[in-house]
């Protein structure tokens, strides 16, 4: 699966350098309402938390909703993997930075050519091109620190002459100073992946990259001047004279070094080693005792060893032309392989408290559950069974009815995208996800219409699941609960899963359809600071109470208004 998604991320164009999130085109949805997209897109932002860069979340979306339970365990059997494999940590991923080339060869370098359609060529690359085209231009040349020479058939002999010249055959091979240039923004990265752990892949493409640094350091070499050299040939004339004291000449060698300056063999073998000692390059110096400079080879070693410099730096360059000329894919494919690190990092982190993974199922059996998207849950078990599809969810305001419809959607999103929770689920593989939230506008008939008219939309099915929350609030109470029975029991007939929230479990308890069930979430009192005691857990089969005395009895204790404490008066009174 890693191979596809490192297909993914190439064909969507996701970078972890993208400022902004890409947009990309959505997948067909299982959530066909509105308000069970925005659950979806909730439980996918809770899971990007774990990621540090935008574009990483976008990766969620190779895991596209699915109907085959095959699918289902091949992204579990992958996720586990992750979970169960050495811990990883995205954290220094923040580092980061969009990288900048810095590098620039310091020399002044121009490719030349005799080949018009070289030249063209050379042009598109961007590259310092010239056409030669007569002796006079091979002469001009003699001031460029570098000269790259490909196809030059009439003046190649003329070229040779050119010390800071370089011949290609392969125009590929021409100026890789320009990866070097893109590489060089890279070096920052691929250091601070030397010093933290990440994949194998990553690891061994960093070790690849990671010799061709050396290539931007442009001064390798020390630069000799005329001073340092004769500072070294008069410390050398020293020690050759400390030396010869040493010696016990003839007079015979004596006279030849006197008379005609020859050098007997075991004097010019110190010379040579003081030479090597002191770093005198051969050339500049005339070997006699003391020791002279020539001063016409130092200025000639002093003129062309800055050329010397760049044509060395150009040679190593040569010498790593296959790995240059990688370089715009190996770094495309580093740029992929952080994406990718990132999200199985991130995904470890979210995994590292999700214990189990979903098993698909004829029925809906949530045990302790976890809710992803609010602070300090309390574990959840509900469930729909074959004799039970469908719960008529009382309770109290506020008692986590509406919670408890969402929760489930965030676990259908879950158990899509092959991922693990917390408790243990059981659950259809859905194909079509329906929820009408809360109406939080005041009723009417376009409203109490344009609900109809979405419920008949519906194209039920055995792997259909409906919740709606309160629907009764767009329409009068008096019909409210007859309307929500015949709904749940016309989408029963059609083998749908329904969990419906609502206060009329009275009025449906009276005309409860088969298959269906009262369930119960219920205050059982108030704390002494007056907020509700709520036991988040549905009762199945029991009616709650919405309990509105509660209600009115922590505003009568909080706000200490007369309205309040007469209204809580009153009921307790009539109780």
């Amino acid at each position: 699966m890693k191979k596809e998604i490192l297909n993914f991320i190439r064909e969507n164009n996701l970078s972890p350098f993208n400022q902004l999130k890409t947009q990309l085109k959505p997948n067909d949805s299982i959530y066909k309402t509105t308000d069970a997209k925005k659950i979806h897109t909730k439980t996918i932002n809770k899971i990007s938390e774990n990621f540090i860069f935008k574009d990483t979340s976008n990766i969620l979306q190779f895991f596209s909703f699915t109907n085959k339970v095959e699918e289902i365990k091949k992204r579990q059997e992958f996720f586990n993997k992750i979970k169960s494999s050495e811990k990883l940590n995205n954290f220094f991923l923040k580092e980061i930075k969009k990288p900048k080339k810095w590098w620039k060869p310091e020399y002044d370098v121009v490719v030349v050519t005799e080949e018009a359609n070289t030249f063209n060529k050379l042009k598109e690359m961007n590259c310092p091109v010239q056409l030669i085209i007569s002796e006079q231009d091979v002469i001009l040349l003699e001031s460029k620190d570098l000269v790259q020479i490909i196809d030059c058939p009439e003046f190649g002999i003329a070229l040779e002459s050119l010390p800071q010249g370089i011949f290609y055959k392969n125009i590929e091979e021409i100026y890789l100073e320009r990866h070097l240039e893109t590489f060089s923004g890279w070096i920052e990265i691929i250091n601070l992946f030397n010093e933290n752990n990440s994949i194998n892949e990553i690891k061994n493409l960093v070790s690849e990259l990671t010799p061709l640094i050396k290539l931007t350091k442009n001064k390798e070499s020390e630069i000799i001047d005329a001073n340092t050299i004769e500072k070294r040939i008069l410390e050398a004339n020293e020690k050759i004279s400390e030396k010869l004291k040493e010696l016990t000449l003839s007079g015979t060698e004596l006279m030849q070094i006197l008379s005609k300056g020859i050098l007997p063999t075991e004097i010019k073998k110190l010379i040579e080693e003081i030479l090597v000692e002191f770093e005198i390059p051969r050339r500049v110096v005339e070997i006699q005792i003391p020791l002279k400079t020539n001063e016409e080879e130092l200025e000639r070693l002093i003129l062309e060893q800055s050329k010397d410099e760049y044509s060395n730096l150009a040679e190593k360059i040569k010498e790593y032309s296959i790995e240059l000329k990688n370089i715009p894919n190996r770094l495309k494919e580093f740029e992929e392989l952080i994406l990718y690190f990132d999200f199985i990092s991130g995904v470890q982190s979210f995994l590292e408290n999700e214990i189990n993974f979903p098993e698909i199922n004829e029925e809906l059996i949530l045990e302790n559950v976890v809710n992803l998207l609010i602070e300090k849950p309390k574990p959840i078990s509900f469930n729909l069974s074959t004799d039970s599809r469908c719960s008529i969810l009382t309770g109290a305001n506020s008692g986590g009815k509406t919670t408890l419809i969402e929760h489930v959607l965030q676990l259908v999103s879950i158990t899509q995208l092959g991922l693990a929770s917390r408790g243990k689920i059981k659950m259809p593989l859905f194909e079509e996800v329906y929820y009408f939230a809360k109406n939080k506008g005041s009723a009417s008939k376009g409203a109490f219409e344009t609900l109809l008219t979405q419920m008949s939309e519906i194209k039920p099915g055995n792997k259909t699941l409906i919740l709606a929350d309160e629907i009764e609030a767009v329409t009068e109470p008096g019909v409210a609960g007859n309307i929500i029975a015949a709904t749940a029991e016309f989408f029963l007939e059609k083998n749908c899963y329904l969990i419906v929230a609502t206060h009329l479990g009275h009025e449906i308890e009276k005309i409860l359809p088969k298959k269906a069930r009262i369930d119960g979430i219920e205050a059982k009192g108030l704390t002494e600071n007056f907020e509700l005691i709520v036991d988040h857990n549905p009762v199945l089969g029991r009616l709650a109470h919405s309990t509105p005395e509660l209600i009115v009895e922590k505003m009568a204790n909080v706000e200490k208004k007369e309205y309040f404490n007469f209204l809580n008066n009153f009921l307790k009174n009539k109780d």
